[in-house]
């Protein structure tokens, strides 16, 4: 059994991550879809009010209630496969459900680029609704996030991958921590994404 995380800030490459997993038939369960589906049960707009959902859960229900809403979903699919890729962890507190519940067969990975080269990809997706249409901007998406505790979830990661480089070289990061998890410590010779362990 080998349960990975997932962290990183807007933009970062989660979503391409959780893409090279399911590409190699590891489930993926992205906390976000839990958010999202609150949002749509109060009657929200979850391309607007996702952060709103996400902060009103944590309020209701405690800062880990999103992980702990997670564990079901994650549990039934190692029923039938080794490896799920859990994606978009935000703070330490869910760090430590996760690692409370899986052990040693957690491992949290920390995905990790620059806010322009963020922007730049959240622009270029088109998914999210931006400020000028009454959305949220990327910096206030960061502090969004970072006042979950995003920092110090990053700060525990296992594993630390730069994703600053070309999508090919990314893909294989991942592609072997999935196949080799925390052993990987190795950098992408001639590119500027590496993988390390803090």
């Amino acid at each position: 059994m080998h349960v990975i995380g997932t962290v990183g800030l807007p933009g970062s490459g989660k979503g391409e991550a959780a893409t090279v997993a399911r590409e190699n038939g590891i489930p993926v369960v992205t906390m976000g879809d839990v958010v999202r589906q609150e949002t749509a049960d109060r009657g929200l707009d979850p391309t607007k009010d996702h952060g709103k959902v996400a902060q009103a859960l944590r309020d209701e229900n405690g800062p880990a209630a999103i992980a702990e809403r997670s564990l079901p979903m994650i549990e039934d699919r190692l029923e039938g496969h080794d490896t799920v890729l859990v994606d978009g962890i935000r703070s330490g507190t869910e760090v430590d459900v996760f690692a409370e519940r899986f052990e040693s067969a957690f491992t949290l990975v920390s995905i990790e680029a620059p806010f322009e080269v963020r922007a730049e990809r959240i622009d270029d997706r088109g998914r999210d609704v931006g400020e000028d249409e009454g959305g949220e901007g990327l910096a206030a998406r960061d502090e969004r996030e970072r006042g979950f505790g995003m920092d110090d979830a990053m700060e525990r990661a296992d594993v630390v991958v730069e994703n600053t480089a070309t999508l090919e070289a990314f893909h294989e990061r991942i592609q072997s921590i999935i196949e080799r998890g925390t052993t990987d410590s190795e950098a992408t010779t001639g590119s500027n994404t590496e993988v390390h362990q803090p």
